[in-house]
């Protein structure tokens, strides 16, 4: 390929990269702050299929609470955290249950004596740097967990990108994005196992336990 091309066709795929980020913007708005991709994928029922009446819940990474809120129509207790106090402050505003409780605090300094039937990881994992401590802490919560996380090879473009240097993920804050055998890998490293998983929406979603 002649540099130009070369030039071109590097500049049409971080144009690629900008347009999703922009039409996520976008879309969040035209929705009025539920992003539209809750409802088209309904990651929430894989979350609701998986835990029962009387399970105790915690989710790490609650975010604004849309998630545990769900959570608590259906389980006994849902402890939701998050290490952003704005995160907190509008989950704790927009969110209220007598089984929903809502804490600002980073799992590695969480004081808690409580036990947990489930652990959610909703898009949290791949945010993580040291993830196989940070699974062994949760370990220590719950037996059973629950995960969705996204990957690299959703797609051929995104593989592409990679190929050619170009930022490939779809959030810079991620550490990693996976194929299925680098999460199996991750897992079996952490000394869980996977009980059942799916492939939906270019993401991994699993079930796991200690």
């Amino acid at each position: 390929m002649n540099p130009f091309n070369q030039f071109l066709l590097k500049n049409i795929l971080r144009l690629n990269n900008f347009s999703y980020h922009l039409a996520s913007f976008l879309a969040l708005r035209r929705e009025k702050g539920k992003h539209p991709k809750h409802r088209l994928t309904q990651y929430h029922q894989f979350f609701l299929n998986n835990i029962s009446n009387n399970d105790r819940v915690i989710d790490i990474g609650c975010g604004q609470g849309f998630l545990a809120f769900d959570l608590a129509q259906k389980s006994k207790f849902v402890f939701g955290i998050d290490i952003d106090k704005k995160n907190i402050e509008k989950a704790v505003q927009k969110y209220q249950k007598d089984n929903l409780k809502f804490q600002e605090a980073d799992l590695f300094s969480l004081q808690t004596k409580e036990r947990f039937d489930v652990a959610v990881l909703s898009n949290v994992l791949e945010h993580i740097e040291k993830r196989e401590e940070f699974l062994t802490k949760i370990k220590e919560l719950a037996l059973k967990i629950l995960i969705r996380v996204p990957m690299e090879n959703r797609d051929w473009i995104s593989l592409y990108k990679k190929e050619l240097g170009i930022e490939y993920r779809l959030d810079k804050g991620h550490f990693i994005e996976y194929t299925l055998e680098s999460f199996q890998k991750e897992m079996n490293q952490a000394n869980l196992k996977i009980n059942n998983y799916s492939i939906q929406f270019g993401e991994i979603w699993a079930v796991v336990y200690d």
